[in-house]
């Protein structure tokens, strides 16, 4: 396989250009993605080799980006747009839920809606208010859509185009913490369907459950935790929604015990669904509760204190020492 060494900002700008390429229904717009690339630079070049009927800016008006989007889409196009950051596609929430997410059901599948929503999400950049949130719990509890969030950027590329082929609307999650992180990939075969997780790291002790930003975090607590004599296991979701019961429960079933790492506050989250899931299909597998590391139900600190907001290495490893290893 012919790998390359590749940063997700890549990865995600090649999965763009190559399914602008192979479709010419593929749309990509919103704030600052045409000629300057986005913020981020993920539509760099795009407006400039498909030209700016393919690849443009619009407004600030995130409710008129994704309502005009949701057109486009029930009539032949595949729009994807951009929501410059996490906070900022909430004045769109409202087209979201009750037009995207609804339409198939509402035209009792006349209607299609093959729309993706690109996030910039989730912390760990010294970003103020509004440039940090994590919302997947939102989205995720809305049925109707799809939540996407990778890990790595292989994933990045595979998910990203498996959402543009979709005939139903995604919100594609992108930590912008990884956005920069270089690591091996082969774009070529990389597949990540939708409604699939994957093991990242066996290990017989526990199992750590995790997605996105979380699940290089998990990866160290695991590498330091094999440095102390205890085998982790890291399961990375990558599919929030549709979720991947069975190879997530398999997991947990193998060690007998699940902790499961997301930044997003614990209540009422994805975290929350999770460990419910866990427990109701492995109970009689497990040797302790359930456990979770996460965000703190707090509004988003300032940039000096967001690290006491994050899931840390020591964090997820002084739950994993709680697990009641003495039961076992």
């Amino acid at each position: 396989m012919a790998t390359e060494k590749l940063t997700m900002a890549t990865a995600l700008n090649r999965a763009l250009r190559d399914s602008m390429a192979a479709d010419k229904s593929v749309v990509v717009f919103g704030e600052d993605v045409g000629p300057l690339g986005g913020v981020f630079r993920i539509t760099d070049g795009l407006s400039a080799e498909f030209g700016e009927d393919r690849c443009f800016d619009t407004p600030l008006a995130e409710s008129g980006i994704l309502g005009m989007a949701i057109g486009m889409a029930m009539n032949g196009m595949r729009p994807v747009v951009e929501m410059q950051f996490d906070a900022f596609a909430y004045p769109a929430f409202e087209q979201l839920v009750s037009h995207a997410a609804k339409m198939r059901n509402r035209t009792r599948g006349r209607a299609e809606v093959p729309l993706v929503i690109r996030v910039p999400y989730a912390g760990g950049i010294g970003g103020v208010e509004h440039h940090c949130d994590s919302s997947e719990a939102y989205y995720a509890h809305t049925p109707g859509l799809h939540v996407l969030a990778p890990s790595c950027p292989a994933d990045a590329y595979g998910l990203l185009r498996q959402a543009i082929a979709s005939p139903d609307p995604v919100v594609f999650l992108e930590p912008k913490k990884l956005y920069f992180s270089r690591t091996e990939a082969d774009l070529d075969s990389s597949v990540a369907p939708i409604g699939r997780a994957a093991i990242r790291r066996p290990g017989t002790d526990a199992t750590l459950i995790a997605y996105g930003p979380a699940v290089p975090v998990a990866l160290e607590a695991a590498e330091a935790a094999a440095q102390e004599g205890r085998s982790l296991q890291v399961v990375d979701v990558r599919s929030i929604v549709p979720f991947d019961d069975e190879t997530v429960c398999e997991a947990v079933r193998s060690t007998g015990r699940a902790v499961v790492i997301a930044e997003a506050a614990g209540f009422a989250s994805v975290s929350s669904e999770i460990a419910a899931r866990v427990m109701e299909r492995c109970f009689h597998h497990l040797h302790a509760p359930v456990r979770r590391v996460t965000g703190f139900d707090i509004p988003y600190p300032p940039p000096k204190l967001e690290h006491f907001q994050l899931p840390s290495v020591d964090r997820i490893l002084d739950t994993v020492d709680d697990l009641q290893w003495e039961d076992s």
